[in-house]
């Protein structure tokens, strides 16, 4: 499912960001794609949600200002730097990309697709690292095991991770998804974009 206008920001995000911001943008895109899906197919959706068109395109854009004045508080600056472009993001989808930065924006997670972006934005990170130590470095290789390993065992590998935040998906007052399920969709939903995301 392709929301409205996609090709438009792909452009926009091109231009304004640097390959990684934009192949981590598109994976967390992909990420909350298939945690839409996997809530949908279980009926664990409220009435409250967004549509999935919305989900993914919050993770697409939540980090499309992340870089120069609008860095610091970018979460914020989203429609901001859209303007140059004569774009904007709609309020459901606004309201996702400032959950998965709460302590610059205020906004606590509440929703699922809220704490999807929250607990999901780091794991792509984690994710992609775990590909480029293969010798392929292709997420083809990457076993969800090595990915819960390096998560929960070594905490020295990709030390940026924010592990904290993507174990929060068990949590019973979030998604209440256990960690290896969490996990496995992200990876599953990045493996199937895997060419865009050069792995």
């Amino acid at each position: 499912m392709i929301y409205q206008d996609r090709e438009k920001y792909l452009i926009a995000a091109k231009e304004m960001l640097a390959e990684n911001i934009y192949r981590h943008c598109l994976a967390l895109e992909s990420c909350m794609g298939g945690l839409y899906d996997y809530f949908k197919l279980n009926n664990l959706l409220g009435p409250e949600e967004a549509p999935k068109e919305d989900w993914m395109l919050a993770g697409f854009l939540h980090d499309i200002a992340y870089w120069g004045d609008t860095k610091a508080d970018h979460p914020l600056k989203v429609n901001e730097v859209l303007a140059k472009y004569n774009l904007r993001v709609n309020d459901n989808a606004y309201q996702i990309i400032k959950a998965h930065g709460p302590e610059l924006t205020g906004v606590t997670p509440k929703t699922k697709a809220e704490w999807s972006i929250f607990c999901a934005d780091s794991l792509t990170g984690l994710v992609t690292a775990v590909a480029l130590v293969y010798s392929s470095k292709k997420l083809t290789d990457v076993k969800l095991k090595s990915v819960i390993k390096r998560l929960l065992k070594e905490p020295k590998f990709a030390a940026g991770t924010r592990r904290e935040d993507i174990k929060k998906c068990s949590d019973t007052g979030g998604l209440n998804l256990p960690l290896e399920k969490f996990v496995e969709v992200c990876l599953n939903a990045m493996k199937n974009i895997a060419p865009e995301i050069g792995l």
